[in-house]
């Protein structure tokens, strides 16, 4: 296999194997409507075989950053119609993250009475709120009955997706936000059918995947984990407790016929990845970058070798609109500039240069 070749994934054809992965950026404003910039800046990336947009809320109650966009109101549908429209003009491809922050957040910035988590459990650190820095609260422990209705959020927010003109959703399911946080034992202490055992961690994950995928159909469904990721006072450290867990979310997952699994982990190559991978039976797109930028070479390597089906590639692909044709042509990178990755407006979001503009490497 090679980077470049064409890929099936679901109900898309992809051009090349190189994804962008969801990236939060923060330039949706209050209200959450991705406007015209944010329209420029996935349109300039549709280069790319696919684009997965930043994580976007559901609902008010699962925001988790300032300048977030959702999929809730009119009014951003309406800003993501005009993204899709736009990144379709430019022959590109694009799904929409769905994430629901759960703990992480704070209630200046959703704007609602609670934030939710599985467990009454608060993050140990400090949030960024448009007050200035607070501590994480202690989160509302959702009940059953509850679950549900969070459940029934991401459907409605996929259909909305579907709707706007997106080719698929991405389920949210790492990074320490809610569904990473019902997976781990130290976010999770639940006594119910949804917590204790690592098949009752998982449960909720396989639900809410199974029902999207009943509401928009399962080859426009992708769904991302990242096993053992510290981040956000997740934590993973039995081994094997890690590995029962993650081989039942992905056994329960592969009856249902998604479009990708999305698997963020520092070893594509190592045994607990290829093992989940070979149990889901579909598309694997790799993302080994979270800590360092995936390079070129790391990403031609894995297809080659079989060891994923497609790549994500977050820091470059903000960095190089162009990133594909790049590679390709063995053309020098833009660097990224991590002080204007969150927020902001154009500079270091639409006017990164092409490497036809002529401009040198760096900003």
């Amino acid at each position: 296999m090679d980077l470049f070749s064409p890929l099936t994934v679901g109900d898309l054809d992809l051009p090349n194997r190189v994804v962008m992965a969801p990236l939060t950026r923060m330039r949706s404003g209050e209200a959450g409507v991705p406007g015209p910039i944010v329209a420029e800046h996935y349109a300039q990336r549709a280069g790319l075989g696919l684009l997965v947009t930043e994580g976007t809320y559901p609902s008010a109650e699962s925001r988790a950053y300032p300048g977030q966009p959702g999929i809730v109101t009119d009014e951003q549908a309406a800003g993501w119609r005009a993204v899709a429209d736009a990144v379709h003009a430019a022959g590109g491809r694009i799904v929409m993250q769905l994430m629901n922050g759960g703990r992480v957040s704070h209630t200046d910035i959703t704007g609602t009475e609670r934030i939710v988590a599985p467990s009454a459990i608060a993050i140990q650190s400090e949030v960024h709120t448009p007050k200035g820095k607070a501590a994480f609260p202690v989160p509302h422990a959702l009940t059953t009955a509850e679950l549900a209705a969070v459940k029934d959020e991401f459907v409605v927010a996929a259909r909305r997706a579907i709707d706007a003109g997106m080719d698929g959703v991405e389920i949210h399911g790492a990074n320490g936000y809610l569904l990473h946080q019902f997976l781990s034992p130290s976010s999770n202490v639940r006594t119910d059918e949804y917590g204790g055992s690592p098949a009752a961690r998982a449960a909720f994950v396989i639900e809410v995947a199974q029902a999207v995928a009943d509401a928009v159909g399962p080859g426009r469904v992708g769904i991302r984990l990242s096993p053992g990721h510290k981040v956000q006072d997740i934590a993973e450290t039995d081994e094997a407790d890690l590995r029962e867990t993650y081989e039942t979310v992905v056994d329960g997952l592969a009856p249902l016929g998604l479009a990708y699994l999305s698997v963020v982990h520092p070893d594509p190559t190592g045994a607990l990845v290829q093992d989940l991978r070979a149990r889901f039976g579909g598309v694997l797109i790799a993302n080994s970058g979270f800590d360092r930028p995936t390079t070129k070479d790391e990403a031609v390597a894995y297809v080659a070798a079989g060891q994923a089906d497609a790549v994500a590639v977050g820091r470059l692909a903000i960095a190089n609109p162009d990133l594909v044709e790049r590679w390709q042509g063995g053309h020098p990178e833009n660097e990224p500039d991590p002080a204007t990755f969150y927020g902001g407006g154009r500079e270091g979001y639409t006017d990164y240069p092409r490497h036809t503009d002529g401009a040198g490497q760096g900003q």
